[in-house]
């Protein structure tokens, strides 16, 4: 088939690209090599962008970009669409960036659509577990219940667990796609808009939509400069310039950790499959693991003797735990993770020990600018 990936130089996208191209697929990736990714001289020196040069149909633009996404339309018939503006801190403050690129630049793609021949039969969009904000839980008195976001004046007095109305004794449970959708970052409400506008508009031009909840995301390959690109790439950094570790809040906190792999089988498994059609799916283990956890984790496989810092700082706009439930995809598409965070992180950790690794002052200037917005306490 022929497939268009929309941010296929990305993490996700070049893993995705390449096992697709080993399928015996015909690939085209558009991305604008973002610099906050790719580096300022992205056609040469990024890593990413450099593991699918010359073996896709490349081209340089953006999904903002008219006339760059009809032409990257015209003769594909499933579209992959990972591009988009992923951090979480920042999306509260760089608010308008976010609804650009992620909700405008989905319904350019989706009036292109619309509005044009093309022959296109599926779109699966990138969603993601953000959607969830607070995710979901259990009350002995009030049985399912979906938390509102955590406030400042909690949060700054280290009272960093959900609770709802009077009951503070709440268990976590799993997210499953019918869970109540509640995002409370920019980000997610980005990525809430595309998923909605993806699922309503393309059946009713005849193109199969699907959407895939990503769990976080990790694996070897995935920035190490990239400040908002998850805890496991700032933490290693960290770690290999013998910095301490600030673990947030009390290090309780938790996510449901996915393996590189494991996501793009998942999505793969999105394109063959016509069970996948109309579809909503959860992508992740089903496993929840503690950032304090991490840390640890990170250490032991590096054999290193790094500080960890428990610093009671927070994030206005983080939550406190997610994970997914996986049902629906192990049954409808027979997906199982096959990478365990375990092995996953020893995979990770590897690959990072053959990195040059620099002290990225990337990361430093991300948390003085949310400092500097109130977001970061």
């Amino acid at each position: 088939m022929k497939i268009l990936v929309t941010g296929g130089a990305g993490f996700i996208g070049t893993n995705l690209c390449l096992s697709l191209l080993k399928k015996g697929h015909e690939v085209t990736v558009v991305d604008n090599l973002s610099e906050q990714i790719h580096g300022k001289n992205p056609l040469n020196d990024s890593t990413l962008f450099l593991l699918i040069r010359d073996k896709v149909n490349f081209i340089y633009g953006s999904v903002c970009d008219e006339d760059v996404m009809k032409v990257a339309i015209s003769d594909n018939e499933i579209i992959v669409h990972l591009a988009a503006e992923t951090g979480t801190g920042q999306s509260m403050y760089l608010v308008k960036k976010y609804v650009e690129v992620n909700v405008v630049g989905t319904s350019l793609i989706l009036d292109i659509l619309a509005n044009n021949s093309n022959i296109v039969k599926k779109f699966i969009v990138a969603s993601s577990r953000a959607l969830y904000g607070e995710g979901k839980y259990f009350s002995k008195k009030y049985g399912i219940v979906y938390p509102k976001h955590r406030n400042a004046v909690d949060l700054e007095n280290r009272n960093f667990n959900v609770t709802y109305l009077d009951e503070k004794n709440l268990e976590i449970n799993s997210t499953d796609e019918e869970s109540k959708i509640h995002p409370s970052s920019v980000y997610g409400i980005t990525k809430q808009n595309q998923e909605q506008m993806v699922m309503a508009v393309c059946p009713t031009i005849g193109i199969q939509p699907i959407a895939f909840r990503y769990q976080n995301v990790y694996g070897p390959g995935q920035s190490l400069k990239n400040p908002y690109t998850g805890i496991l790439s700032i933490f290693s950094t960290l770690i290999k310039n013998n910095k301490t570790i600030n673990v947030f809040e009390d290090g309780e906190e938790s996510r449901d950790f996915v393996y590189i792999d494991d996501v793009v089988n998942a999505t793969i498994l999105g394109i063959e499959m016509e069970e996948a059609n109309n579809e909503i799916f959860n992508v992740g283990t089903g496993i929840a693991t503690k950032v304090i956890d991490v840390a640890n984790e990170l250490i032991s496989n590096y054999n290193t003797d790094n500080c960890i810092k428990i610093s009671g700082n927070f994030r206005l706009g983080d939550i406190r735990h997610n994970f997914a439930d996986i049902s629906k995809i192990k049954s409808k598409l027979g997906f199982i993770p096959e990478t365990d965070f375990n092995n996953g992180i020893k995979k990770f950790t590897d690959w990072v020990n053959s990195q040059q690794v620099s002290d990225d002052l990337l990361y430093y200037k991300s948390i003085e600018e949310m400092k500097l917005k109130g977001l970061l306490k």
